[in-house]
């Protein structure tokens, strides 16, 4: 049975929207953005109005409203309700079953009738001008700015219909025009110690945001150089994760945090192989590694914000994992509700971060009185994601975590980044520009054939130096070392000794390359090569007989089974790469030659697929709004540039 009453709801949510510029109108569709893309396209203003006020969008909405715009939709919405109660017919008597379930599912579950804004601010204690009333009009413009409210043409409020079924689990208690403090009145003058951190918020923020750049290269280096492969049942296997944790320098929950986030943010995707699913990068990671590092943080942070998943949380009795895809709608509401409530701790409060609750333990983990007071906090800037949810302190505590990790918080306060991506998760490249230096572009060679970085190395300096050098330290200076078998392993990409050398006398700060780095080159060049491997399943090779002798005769090598057939000629019975391997193990240095008698260029293998969801067009919110709202919406934008 149709509703007419929820129709005309519906007719006056359209005439709202109809009333906006396509300016305002692209905002709205822009802040909606991922519920509305769960409904059909919209086409017209009026299907636009029903997918806002359907109940999985709304759903989603309400779960991002703070404590006086949920009161006030909630009270509007109880009040409606009642008077669509008191209006309903009653049914007639002995009518029969059809007449009564439709009385049933009409009128009284449905907030149908328009309701007066002073009766709204009544019910919630604001009838007076005050604090409360403020607020309480404020909460109301803002739900009309949101579409989660229309206002009628007698200045009446019209609320979507189905929301008294929405909340009817959840008690708001009285309303609160102000959130309230972030730390128990009992401890709160034990936990303001001004000047006690030995390092500012800012400090704190751009030492986790340098570490993080350096994490997030090695591990995308990592993939991009040997894919993961995601076990049959979804996500990666513990192995997996323990190795791109080693590659990263990282914590394995870390890792699975930031395996998440730039999957999220499409640097990495999963794509469908012959020997199963792989996680590898995209295109956009080549574009990624030419951006300065504040960019290059940017979509990770913003990632984040939107995460449907609290990564480095693992509940009771499941296997830790990543790359699966997220179910916990409520994660960024969390997120936001936790960082909002910190930016109200002033400086100097310096209040430790929440121990974390042990996955081995099967007791419930009963949070400290700074976290309870913190999430109380927290509830009021958004209720529905906090208030009576399972586990909240124990996801509270790891969201936490994560943001201190991610340069968000520090010393128990917003970081000057968190408040940025708290603002606008969107317009994060300018704070991060003025956080991470710009990138280095030389090195200081010295004569312990060290090259040291005193800051974060550009790509192609990353690049030179780690394939001629091992990296040996990280932290505001970046040390790499040289070593025979580093040198052979630039030499075994297809460099020679020249090319080495002037590539990294460009990038030297004197100009110059120290004596003994130059003695090193050269003594490797002279010996890299004296072999050659064929792939003849194989044969090794030299002009030297007395080396050719010493392999067949070196007890390290006899797992090659290595036969002499030529005074010049050895034959392997393992293939050329395990030869190799096998060969270099031993000391020697090799060279892979083709079956043509051309050495054959060894590089390391790359990796690139095409990222799971494109990038959305920007400017395609505003073209949307401009044909929802037609020729009207032309008038109103033209109304209002003349008005300007």
């Amino acid at each position: 049975m149709t509703n007419l009453k929820a129709v005309e709801g519906l007719d006056t949510l359209t005439r709202s929207l109809a009333q906006r510029t396509p300016e305002q109108l692209a905002v709205l569709l822009t802040r909606h953005a991922e519920p509305l893309a769960r409904q059909p396209a919209a086409t017209q203003l009026r299907g636009l109005a029903g997918a806002l006020w359907s109940y999985e969008t709304l759903h989603h909405l309400v779960l991002h409203l703070d404590h006086p715009r949920l009161q006030v939709l909630a009270a509007a919405a109880r009040i409606s309700q009642e008077r669509a109660g008191r209006a309903a017919p009653a049914p007639a008597p002995g009518a029969d079953y059809q007449s009564l379930m439709a009385h049933r599912l009409s009128f009284p579950q449905l907030a149908t009738e328009p309701v007066p804004p002073e009766d709204v601010y009544a019910a919630l204690g604001a009838a007076t001008p005050g604090p409360a009333r403020t607020a309480a009009e404020t909460a109301l413009r803002s739900l009309y700015e949101d579409g989660l409210a229309a206002p009628a043409g007698d200045g009446t409020i019209v609320v979507p219909p189905r929301i008294p079924q929405l909340l009817a689990a959840h008690d708001l208690g009285p309303f609160a025009a102000h959130a309230p403090r972030p730390t128990p009145d009992d401890t709160g003058a034990s936990a303001v110690r001004p000047a006690l951190a030995p390092t500012s918020p800012y400090d704190e923020s751009r030492a986790a945001a340098a570490t993080l750049a350096a994490t997030v290269e090695r591990l995308l280096a990592s993939l991009a150089t040997q894919p993961a492969a995601l076990r049959k049942s979804g996500g990666l296997a513990i192995r997996e994760i323990k190795r791109l944790a080693k590659a990263a320098g990282a914590t394995e929950p870390h890792t699975r945090l930031l395996l998440d986030l730039t999957l999220a943010a499409d640097l990495i995707a999963l794509t469908r192989t012959p020997a199963g699913i792989t996680a590898l990068p995209t295109g956009a990671y080549d574009d990624w590694l030419t951006r300065p590092p504040g960019e290059r943080l940017a979509p990770v942070l913003a990632a984040w914000s939107a995460l449907w998943a609290v990564p480095t949380h693992t509940p009771f009795g499941e296997t830790p994992t990543a790359l699966i895809r997220g179910h916990d709608r409520h994660a960024p509401a969390l997120r936001h509700a936790l960082l909002a409530a910190l930016a109200d701790v002033p400086l100097g409060a310096d209040a430790p971060l929440p121990p974390l609750p042990q996955p081995a333990s099967a007791e419930e983990h009963r949070g400290t009185a700074p976290l309870k007071a913190l999430l109380k906090a927290a509830a009021w800037h958004r209720p529905l994601a906090i208030s009576g949810q399972p586990m909240a302190e124990d996801r509270a505590a790891h969201t936490l975590h994560e943001a201190a990790y991610l340069g968000l918080t520090a010393h128990g306060t917003l970081t000057p980044l968190g408040r940025a991506l708290l603002a606008d998760p969107q317009s994060l490249d300018e704070p991060l520009r003025d956080l991470l230096p710009p990138l280095l572009e030389q090195a200081h060679f010295q004569a312990d054939l060290t090259a040291v970085v005193p800051g974060r190395p550009a790509a192609a300096l990353a690049e030179l130096l780690a394939s001629s050098a091992d990296r040996e330290s990280e932290g505001h200076a970046v040390t790499w070392r040289f070593t025979p078998a580093s040198v052979r392993r630039a030499l075994d990409t297809g460099r020679t000794a020249d090319t080495l050398l002037d590539g990294l006398t460009a990038a030297s700060v004197t100009g110059a390359l120290p004596q003994p780095l130059g003695y090193l080159i050269q003594d490797t060049a002279r010996s890299h090569g004296r072999m050659r491997v064929l792939p003849a399943a194989c044969c090794i090779r030299s002009d030297d007989e007395a080396l050719v002798a010493e392999l067949a005769a070196h007890r390290a090598l006899r797992d090659l089974g290595l036969r002499a057939i030529a005074p010049t000629v050895l034959v392997s019975g393992r293939p050329p790469a395990a030869t190799l391997e096998a060969l270099r193990a031993a000391g020697y240095a090799p060279a892979l030659e083709s079956d043509t008698g051309t050495t054959t260029v060894e590089r390391l293998p790359t990796h690139r697929t095409r990222p799971a969801n494109p990038a959305r067009d920007p400017g395609a919110a505003l073209t949307l709004a401009r044909r929802l709202l037609g020729p009207a919406g032309e008038n109103q934008e033209a109304a209002q540039r003349s008005g300007a």
